[in-house]
């Protein structure tokens, strides 16, 4: 049987978006299900888009996410290079296989040539402006030239492009993993660029070329690609390598949230959410954009995100390990449309993984945070601190910014609260309260509730009436954790002192 050997093929033209994430995961869990191989390859043809650091920043993002590579740029393998820029003598040699077998040709036609045929094209009413068997003999190529003066050029370093020669009147057929049957009139294809006048392959010649050589058994990749798959199957009869093409499976779309159009950066900004794995400084522009990482999104919850974003396990299962995720994958359960983003999905998903740590887990995320503020917390502390707050946190860094009162003592007060509540019965228990717990020789949650259940059956007032005002003097805010724990775990001393500061910065209003 074949070995599975899957790739994820990047073009270091900037950051990773989300959807080439995604696509990565899709090949990995194949590899992965299958006992293959997962290849990373550059593919920096494309010299004038090319990004310094976006290839570091492609490695790094599929690191954080889990996402490993048996063969690559970083961990070489039996067919390196794996960065097409290295491979370029490859491509010149199998682009003269296809001119000494006629399957293309050189063109030497000056931009100003290719516009004046595209004019006279969409003048004759044609729907396709394109270098095509419609057009191609008019122009000046090899097909029209004589030898002797399609040689003569070459030698006096006219610029020129090889392109593939389309069949006539053909039907290609594809069948793709994901839609099916695929089935394009040559008609509707153009005889597309193989070799730039730079002397660099395009992607359609370097990649057939290099997932033949590589032993590529599937390429799983974007929709945007299927309309080029047709020439790729072309490229393979053509070499004569139809009994080693690989399968295809074309991803649906990463659509906007609501599900008009696909998925942008633009978008993605707008609406206050990341669209890339890792922070990215745009080193053309200046441009910098926060990544889900920096967002406090864990690696996992953002994969089982992902996942699900077009693939279907069957089941009403929504959180998976990765374990879980390679057993049941297939490519046969990827839908054919396109997937809306909802972020909010991904924030629960997050959610999820952060309640299924344990408190010592949690505990490293609030400690990294305070190491940043430069507060020191016992890890026993920390840990106590995540008990209670792990099922109202989103992101790890909800444990320091949401729970900041466990360090500082509020000196601002929430206004709505405040209004609200703090009136003279709560002066009247917090008074009391603070005195009785000055007296007790215990402190911990249970002395704390059991003062105040005496305070206030004392003075006739139920806890009810007061419990926002005594939250509000210890935090500062009106909601949170069990506020008995919070005290606990701040200590009696420091609860004292802030009922204290309450009692005499807050004022009644009108009073």
């Amino acid at each position: 049987m074949k070995e599975v050997r899957v790739r994820f093929a990047p073009s270091p033209t900037g950051a990773l978006h989300i959807g080439g994430v995604r696509t990565a995961l899709y090949n990995f869990l194949l590899a992965r299900q299958q006992k293959g191989k997962m290849i990373l390859r550059i593919e920096d043809t494309d010299q004038n888009r090319y990004v310094p650091g976006a290839e570091d920043y492609i490695i790094q993002s599929l690191a954080w996410a889990g996402i490993k590579i048996d063969e690559g740029v970083v961990e070489g393998g039996p067919y390196a290079p794996y960065r097409q820029s290295e491979r370029k003598p490859l491509y010149k040699q199998y682009a003269q296989q296809l001119l000494d077998t006629g399957h293309a040709y050189y063109a030497f036609d000056t931009e100003g040539e290719l516009e004046r045929m595209r004019e006279q094209q969409k003048s004759a009413g044609s729907d396709q402006q394109q270098y095509s068997s419609a057009t191609r003999m008019q122009m000046r190529n090899s097909l029209t030239l004589p030898p002797d003066e399609v040689n003569k050029l070459i030698d006096s370093g006219t610029p020129y492009v090889i392109r593939f020669k389309i069949p006539d009147n053909e039907e290609v057929h594809l069948n793709d993993l994901i839609r099916g049957e695929v089935v394009v009139h040559s008609s509707q294809l153009d005889d597309k660029v193989l070799m730039k006048s730079d002397g660099m392959p395009t992607y359609h010649l370097a990649n057939v070329v290099d997932d033949y050589l590589m032993k590529i058994s599937h390429v799983i990749r974007g929709e945007e690609w299927l309309p080029s798959a047709p020439l790729h199957v072309l490229l393979y009869r053509s070499f004569g390598w139809e009994q080693d093409m690989p399968q295809f499976a074309h991803l649906p779309l990463l659509l906007k949230p609501d599900g008009n159009g696909k998925l942008s950066k633009r978008d993605a900004d707008r609406m206050g959410f990341p669209i890339f794995p890792l922070n990215w400084t745009d080193p053309k522009t200046g441009e910098s954009s926060k990544g889900f990482r920096e967002s406090g999104y864990l690696p996992e919850a953002l994969l089982n995100f992902l996942v699900l974003l077009g693939w279907n396990p069957g089941t009403d299962q929504e959180i998976f390990t990765m374990e879980e995720l390679i057993k049941l994958f297939s490519l046969e359960r990827i839908s054919k449309s396109g997937a809306k983003f909802d972020i909010h999905k991904a924030q629960w998903f997050n959610e999820q993984y952060l309640r299924s740590k344990s408190d010592a887990e949690l505990a490293e995320f609030l400690l990294a945070s305070l190491q940043k503020e430069g507060i020191s917390c016992s890890h026993d502390k920390a840990v106590k601190i995540c008990s209670i707050m792990k099922e109202r946190i989103s992101f790890p860094q909800h444990l320091w910014e949401h729970g900041i009162y466990f360090f500082r003592a509020p000196i601002q007060f929430e206004e709505s609260v405040a209004t609200k509540k703090w009136n003279a019965d709560a002066i009247k228990v917090l008074t009391a309260y603070r005195e009785a717990i000055e007296q007790s020789s215990q402190f911990d949650s249970t002395v704390a509730k059991a003062i105040l259940e005496q305070v206030t059956s004392q003075l006739g007032i139920g806890i009810g009436k007061i419990l926002q005002a005594l939250r509000l003097s210890i935090t500062g805010v009106g909601g949170g954790p069990d506020l008995m724990m919070i005290m606990e775990i701040i200590g009696k001393a420091e609860v004292m002192n802030r009922i204290s500061y309450a009692l005499e910065n807050i004022k009644i209003k009108g009073g």
